[in-house]
């Protein structure tokens, strides 16, 4: 899976669905899924500016927290108008002279997923992209109704998968810690 850093507040902006163009310097062909990295760096200055205040920006919201992995958008498409000097109709967010990547179905995390950044598009470790896929499933699952997951009647139920025993079973590693 594809990554991007952006500074707070603009990944919870993306995070919660208020923000849908990320203004960039560069393009890009690629088109997909793209995990919102939160970096280090932080924007305060911008949390005073009335896009952000209009937002409702919450710096108590987990998806606010910085050096981890926060949300997963799909990259829909690039409008390369405005960094050809162009008008284009990319709404508030969009920045004159900057390529305007589309962000749609943004998909906040409950918690963080660290993982240390890179500039521009990267690519995630194996280890924090499965910690990105457990945390969209187990999204994903709870909001199943319960009665979806009843049998119907008549309908033979089907087993619990076996679990391994304690001695099996692998253990959780840090994404950024060398196992034992």
């Amino acid at each position: 899976m594809q990554a991007l850093s952006v500074p707070q507040p603009w990944a919870w902006a993306i995070a919660r669905g208020h923000k849908g163009i990320l203004n960039r310097a560069s393009n890009t062909g690629y088109r997909g899924p793209v995990a919102i990295y939160a970096s280090f760096r932080a924007n305060l200055g911008s949390c005073d500016r009335p896009m952000a205040r209009a937002a409702a920006w919450d710096p108590a919201d987990p998806v606010a927290a910085i050096g981890g992995i926060v949300a997963v958008v799909s990259l829909a498409g690039v409008c390369a108008a405005a960094a050809s000097g162009r008008p284009c109709r990319c709404g508030e967010w969009a920045s004159a002279g900057k390529y305007h990547w589309r962000l749609v179905d943004p998909r906040p995390l409950q918690w963080p997923v660290m993982a240390l950044g890179h500039p521009g598009l990267w690519e995630l470790t194996p280890v924090v992209a499965a910690g990105v896929a457990r945390l969209l499933l187990g999204q994903a699952a709870a909001a199943v109704p319960r009665d979806a997951t009843r049998t119907a009647p008549g309908e033979a139920r089907r087993p619990a998968p076996s679990r391994p025993s304690a001695r099996h079973r692998r253990r959780a590693v840090h994404p950024l810690r060398r196992p034992n």
